[in-house]
């Protein structure tokens, strides 16, 4: 069937639309003739100066300067006349929900980047008021669970019982680094939380349980577990789950385990949190930044019964090159605001991000960058 073409005129605004996501998603979108992008952060001639390198854009584009914490934000917002909010301005944990019920209160539809667990799990509540709004509010739009659940869903059909999902994100060191996702980080660090291990909820502790995974013309990558929606949100969307664990890396060992160090003060208690050191860590991985690769990758490994009843595993691989990799967390945010602006999203509500677009879609948003995936089964 014929695509639907857009809204004319649709507007989409982007929270942090110069940064390291948000800077993706508007120039991304910026190619979609029919939209009109508002480029807007605190600092307006930060919005100017990257909207000034887009060369290939056919959309509308507009700055604004906004700031989610002043007092009229609200206000603010409802100024530049939205019709879609995506908010990429994390952190996220520890955050309410301002943004998302400001643009619900200017009638438009939300989605957002947040990685932060208990803000994608809390989303619900937002449900009444988005359902009575005719609107969506979209939590987690980025590599998790947006991505990992589509992945989930995409190769379910091969097994009869779902019985664990492992993830693990490694990317290249050359590639750019988000402060927020920095802050992220470091903010559950030797933290304690729960995760399901072999059906039983069990405590975990953040940058820990160190495992090496090795991927074909990348090479090996230590990854540590982290606090992440897919702890909470796959065990309710797949109720036949018994574990489901997440674990980043850093492609450098000196980053990687000094950071594993810094996890065990906070574990026993000689630090409170590592976000105090969030600055001079920054500013010492962006001075490595020149060392490493530009590749990194996305490894997940389903495992449970297959139709016949044996034990069955399936490794799905999204290999990024040549610093692609930040494109991924920024597409499906792409999906979704070409979906609502082609009216191809009915309905309302306010839920992670799940069930929304296909595996399929989102590997086709990412048609044109250095991007290769690869799937085995074995038993």
């Amino acid at each position: 069937s014929r695509r639907r073409e857009y809204d004319v005129g649709m507007r989409i605004l982007i929270l942090g639309g110069y940064g390291l996501f948000g800077g993706r998603i508007s120039r991304t979108l910026a190619r979609d003739a029919g939209l009109t992008v508002i480029v807007a952060g605190r600092d307006r001639q930060r919005a100017e100066r990257h909207v000034a390198t887009f060369d290939d854009h056919r959309a509308g584009i507009e700055t604004a300067a906004i700031d989610t914490q002043a007092e009229d934000f609200a206000q603010q917002l409802a100024a530049l006349r939205p019709d879609v909010v995506i908010d990429t301005a994390g952190p996220f944990q520890g955050r309410d929900y301002r943004v998302a019920e400001a643009a619900l209160a200017a009638g438009a539809h939300v989605v957002d980047l947040a990685d932060g667990r208990d803000f994608v799990r809390g989303i619900h509540a937002l449900d009444d008021r988005a359902r009575a709004a005719g609107r969506w509010v979209i939590s987690g739009a980025s590599s998790v669970p947006g991505l990992t659940a589509a992945v989930v869903e995409a190769h379910l059909d091969r097994f009869s019982t779902l019985e664990s999902v492992e993830s693990a994100i490694a990317p290249g060191n050359r590639t750019p680094r988000g402060w927020a996702t920095t802050l992220a980080i470091l903010g559950y660090s030797g933290h304690p939380f729960r995760v399901l291990r072999d059906g039983a909820w069990r405590t975990a502790h953040g940058w820990q349980s160190l495992r090496r995974l090795k991927v074909d013309g990348v090479g090996a990558r230590w990854v540590a577990r982290c606090e992440v929606p897919d702890l909470e949100v796959l065990p309710a969307r797949y109720p036949t789950l018994r574990t489901v664990d997440f674990r980043a890396g850093l492609e450098l060992r000196r980053m990687h385990f000094g950071l594993w160090l810094g996890s065990w003060c906070v574990r026993v208690g000689l630090l409170d949190t590592l976000t105090r050191c969030a600055r001079p860590l920054f500013a010492m991985s962006e001075f490595w930044q020149g060392i490493g690769s530009d590749t990194g990758f996305i490894r997940m490994t389903l495992r449970g019964r297959g139709h016949d009843n044996q034990p069955h595993a399936l490794e799905w691989t999204l290999i990024a090159r040549n610093g692609d990799g930040p494109q991924i967390p920024a597409t499906a945010a792409v999906v979704l605001a070409r979906k609502l602006a082609r009216g191809e999203l009915p309905g309302s509500g306010a839920k992670p991000c799940l069930d929304l677009f296909t595996l399929d879609e989102f590997l086709a948003a990412l048609g044109g960058f250095s991007m290769e995936t690869r799937i085995r089964d074995h038993d």
